[in-house]
């Protein structure tokens, strides 16, 4: 993996200001769209091009991700950044052009089906989450496992890369496994509560259901709330309807997907952010770039993931600020609640670690770097977890 070259690093985009304005009913619009009709028209038209790329002065990649633009940081930064830096750097240092098919909001595959998609080159490249997939990606969803860390989306990104870098075996199963290569983390701001009626104490939340992505599930445990699997997509229609009553969900997404009008109480814990997304390109898609091109999609790749930490801390601030202006009662638990929330998950990483000793996967080495890390970063955990 190529770190971006130092003439690019100050690049900066303006991704604070992207609106949040899909509205619920644009959202079921796009989820109703004719999938295969849609996906059928991309491939014929990407791989017409793609079959000869390395002798093409134009490149067409397909790229996509289950969620939406606009509620979703790390579907706007692959909009803004990735597409349009990798269009603008070939197209000035290589004789080649490069020309993006995006396919966002689950048109060509679901939050669920993004790594299968590129895996089998439905898609080129794609965006998505290690918590849809616990089974395959099951240790890279290590941040999950240790929360009440990083408060700051940027330090987490940072702190997960270092883990990356130190146990190699992370990147190369995608390689090993899915057929396809890690350009670039991205990850979720800050975690926190939302519900659909007001609470004190966490005795309140005992037997209530609360929805979340599958690996934070497990933190609910403490307050003993009744976990449901979910994915955004289906938040708002579920809170609506009284699935469940809750979501364990970042201010972005908590705003942008209108949770505040089925669940207007969002109360602040500081699970923390989480570098669980990867940005992934299919190796024969990847094999048929040119050499320079290849370099440049690498680069960028990396550019992608600094990036989406700086968008995430700042799509925190404008979404706790859009919920407080949009009606929402903005609540926050006491340090010693945290602490003693954060302890109550003192066996977690552990267990998650010898889960994925016994998959053959290196668990106990990848949280053991995690933790340390997170000690050599110089953050404070709110309990200082340790894995034997």
């Amino acid at each position: 993996m190529c770190d971006p070259a130092d003439d690019h690093q100050n690049t900066t985009w303006n991704l604070a200001q992207r609106p949040s304005n899909v509205s619920q009913q644009e959202d079921e619009n796009l989820m109703k769209i004719e999938r295969n009709q849609i996906a059928a028209a991309t491939v014929a038209f990407g791989l017409a091009a793609l079959g000869t790329a390395a002798q093409a002065e134009n490149i067409v990649l397909r790229i996509g991700a289950g969620h939406p633009l606009g509620p979703t940081v790390y579907v706007d930064v692959v909009h803004d950044v990735f597409v349009p830096e990798v269009t603008r750097r070939v197209a000035e240092e290589t004789d080649h052009t490069v020309t993006f098919v995006e396919a966002y909001g689950g048109t060509i595959a679901g939050v669920a089906e993004t790594l299968e998609a590129v895996e089998s080159g439905l898609l080129d490249i794609g965006a998505y989450c290690f918590c849809f997939e616990p089974a395959k990606l099951f240790l890279h969803n290590f941040p999950y496992y240790a929360p009440f860390g990083p408060q700051d989306s940027v330090q987490s990104m940072e702190i997960t890369r270092r883990v990356y870098d130190r146990v190699p075996e992370l990147e190369s199963i995608f390689v090993d496994m899915y057929q396809q290569r890690l350009l670039g983390l991205s990850g979720w701001d800050n975690y926190h509560l939302g519900t659909k009626e007001p609470w004190q104490t966490v005795e309140d939340l005992r037997d209530v259901k609360i929805g979340g992505a599958g690996p934070n599930l497990p933190w609910l445990k403490y307050v003993g709330a009744v976990p449901v699997q979910s994915t955004l997509p289906e938040g708002y229609l579920s809170l609506s309807t009284g699935v469940y009553n809750g979501w364990l969900m970042f201010p972005s997404a908590y705003y942008g997907f209108k949770f505040y009008e089925p669940a207007p109480v969002y109360t602040k814990i500081g699970f923390g952010p989480m570098a669980v997304i990867g940005l992934t390109i299919g190796t024969r898609a990847f094999d048929k770039l040119p050499e320079d091109v290849q370099k440049i999609v690498l680069e960028v790749g990396r550019e992608y993931e600094r990036q989406s930490g700086i968008a995430n801390n700042a799509r925190q601030e404008i979404g706790l600020a859009k919920l407080e202006e949009a009606g929402a009662t903005l609540q926050s638990i006491s340090e010693e609640t945290r602490t003693a929330w954060a302890e109550s998950l003192a066996a977690f990483p552990g267990e998650q670690a010898r889960d994925a000793d016994s998959r053959g996967l290196p668990g106990t080495e990848v949280m053991q770097a995690y933790i340390e890390e997170v000690d050599a970063a110089g953050v404070t955990w709110s309990y200082h977890y340790e894995v034997e």
